[in-house]
C-alpha cells in the first residue's frame, strides 16, 4: 500500500466518525423552558408522538418524553414522569420511535405502569415477554371484523340476564361518585368467564390500586389479569398512556385468539387528563372546558376493542357522571360511542340494592343477537313488570293504588320483591348463568 493509500485508510474511518458525530449533535436539542409541566426543547428534527430521551448531563438523570407538538423551532414535549432535576443543560436526544410496551405471558398477574414497569416488587420473567406492541394504535378494519355471535357471561345476575353482554361489545357503566362502580367491575373480573382480563386504573387513589388487588379481585381473578395502574398524583400524559397500554395488552392477548375482557376504571379521568394535555399545549377549549382534540381522542381508544380476526376484546368502562349525565359532555359521547349503557343508581345504592342498577335506564344494544328467543321473552317480561310497578310505586306506597284494577299492575306488584331479590346480590359471588336463567324463568312464568 502507498503512503497516500495509507493516510487515506487512516483519514476516512475518522472522517466519517466526525460526520455522524456531527449529524447526532445536530439532532440532539436542549430544554429552552419548563411551564409546569410542559417543556419547550431547541429541536431540528421532531415528529408527534415520537419519545425523547431528556439526560442531565451534570447529574446524570435520564428521563422519557412524548412529543405533543411543534411551536416555531420548538417541540412541545410531555414528560413520561416527575420533571425534578431538569435543568438548561438538560439535552433532548430523539429516538425516532413510539412509545412501546413488552407484552407476553409474564404479564398475567401482575401489576405495571403505563411504561411497562412492574409496580409489585418483583421483576418480570424475561422468558414470559413475547415482544413489544405500540401503544398508540388503530383500530382492526371494519370488514376484517369478526362477526359478533357470542354472549359473555359476567357472573352478575342483573347484567348476564337483563343486560347480557357479547363478546367483543363495550359497554359504559354510568355513575355518581359512591354507587358502587369500582366494586361492580371487582364482582365482574371474579366472575366473568373471560380467558383474559386486563384492568386499567387510571387516576385512582394511591391506596385503591393495593386494595382492588388483594381484597376486591382475589387471587383467583388476579392469576389471569394484568393491571396497569396510574394513580392520581402521576402526569397527566401517563394516566392516558395507562389506557392506551391496557388496550395494547389486550390486543397481543386477542391476537393470540384469546377472549380478553378489558376493564377500565375509569375513562373519565382519562379525558381529564387529555384535557390536561391539550389545555397545556395551547389547545382552546370548548366544550365544558374539553378542547376538540378529546372528542378526536375518545373514540381512537374505544374503537380499538371489539371483535378481532380471531379472538376478541369485551371492554367495559366506568364513567364518573355529573348529576345525570345530561350536562355531561364526556358521559354524553361516551355514551353514542358505545354498544351499551349500564347506569348505576344514587337512590338504590341508597337502599341498600347493591349492585346499584338501574335496569330501566339501561340497555344492552347487543343483546338480542347472542341469547335465545326463551332468554329475550323472559327478559322483556320482567322489564314490563319493573316499568309496570314504577308507574305506581308512589300510589302503593300512599295506599292509594286499588288492588283489582289491573291484572298486570297486580302481578308486578306481587312480584316485585321476588325481582328484587333476584337483582341483589353479594359481592365476590359468581352465579352462573344456567342459574340465572331458572330464577328468570320462575319469576315470568309463575
Amino acid at each position: 500500500m502507498s503512503g497516500i493509500d495509507s493516510r487515506l485508510a487512516d483519514i476516512v474511518p475518522n472522517l466519517r466518525s466526525g460526520l455522524r458525530q456531527d449529524a447526532a449533535r445536530r439532532r440532539t436539542g436542549r430544554v429552552r423552558q419548563v411551564t409546569g409541566a410542559i417543556i419547550h426543547a431547541a429541536l431540528e428534527e421532531a415528529r408527534i408522538g415520537e419519545i425523547c430521551d431528556l439526560v442531565d448531563p451534570k447529574t446524570k438523570r435520564r428521563m422519557k418524553a412524548e412529543v405533543i407538538g411543534l411551536l416555531d423551532e420548538m417541540a412541545i414535549l410531555l414528560p413520561l414522569g416527575d420533571i425534578a432535576g431538569l435543568s438548561s443543560l438538560t439535552e433532548v436526544i430523539p429516538t425516532f420511535k413510539s412509545q412501546q410496551i413488552r407484552i407476553g405471558p409474564a404479564l398475567l398477574g401482575r401489576v405495571i405502569s403505563a411504561l411497562g414497569d412492574p409496580l409489585d416488587g418483583a421483576p418480570l420473567d424475561e422468558t414470559g415477554i413475547a415482544g413489544n406492541y405500540p401503544v398508540i394504535a388503530d383500530p382492526p378494519p371494519s370488514m376484517q371484523r369478526s362477526l359478533i355471535s357470542e354472549p359473555m357471561t359476567l357472573g352478575i345476575r342483573a347484567l348476564d340476564g337483563l343486560l347480557t353482554c357479547a363478546r367483543g361489545q363495550r359497554v359504559g357503566l354510568f355513575g355518581a361518585p359512591g354507587v358502587g362502580k369500582s366494586m361492580l367491575l371487582a364482582d365482574i373480573v371474579y366472575g366473568t368467564d373471560a380467558d383474559v382480563v386486563v384492568i386499567a386504573l387510571v387516576g385512582e387513589r394511591g391506596r385503591e390500586v393495593r386494595e382492588f388487588v388483594e381484597r376486591q379481585a382475589g387471587t383467583e381473578g388476579l392469576a389471569r389479569s394484568v393491571i396497569v395502574a396510574a394513580t392520581s398524583d402521576r402526569p397527566a400524559i401517563e394516566r392516558v398512556k395507562a389506557a392506551h397500554a391496557a388496550t395494547a395488552i389486550a390486543e397481543y392477548f386477542r391476537d393470540q385468539g384469546k377472549h380478553v375482557l378489558l376493564a377500565m376504571d375509569n375513562i373519565t379521568r382519562f379525558a381529564r387528563a387529555q384535557r390536561e394535555i391539550g389545555l397545556a399545549s395551547g389547545e382552546p377549549p370548548t366544550r365544558r372546558g374539553y378542547p376538540s382534540s378529546l372528542f378526536a381522542a375518545l373514540p381512537r381508544l374505544l374503537e380499538r376493542a371489539g371483535p378481532g380476526r380471531i379472538g376478541s376484546i369485551t371492554g367495559l368502562y366506568s364513567v364518573l357522571m355529573e348529576g345525570d349525565g345530561t350536562m355531561d359532555p364526556v358521559a354524553e359521547e361516551i355514551q353514542a360511542l358505545l354498544d351499551g349503557h349500564v347506569f348505576l343508581s344514587t337512590e338504590l345504592a341508597q337502599r341498600n340494592h347493591f349492585p346499584a342498577i338501574d335496569v330501566l335506564r339501561s340497555r344492552s344494544r347487543l343483546m338480542d343477537t347472542v341469547v335465545s328467543q326463551e332468554h329475550r321473552e323472559h327478559a322483556g317480561r320482567i322489564r314490563e313488570m319493573m316499568s309496570r310497578h314504577a308507574e305506581v310505586e308512589l300510589l302503593v306506597r300512599v295506599g292509594e293504588y286499588e288492588r283489582g284494577s289491573d291484572a298486570a299492575t297486580d302481578e308486578a306488584i306481587a312480584k316485585i320483591d321476588r325481582i328484587n331479590a333476584f337483582l341483589r346480590q353479594d359481592s365476590n359471588s359468581r352465579e352462573m348463568l344456567a342459574e340465572t336463567l331458572r330464577l328468570m324463568r320462575e319469576i315470568a312464568l309463575q
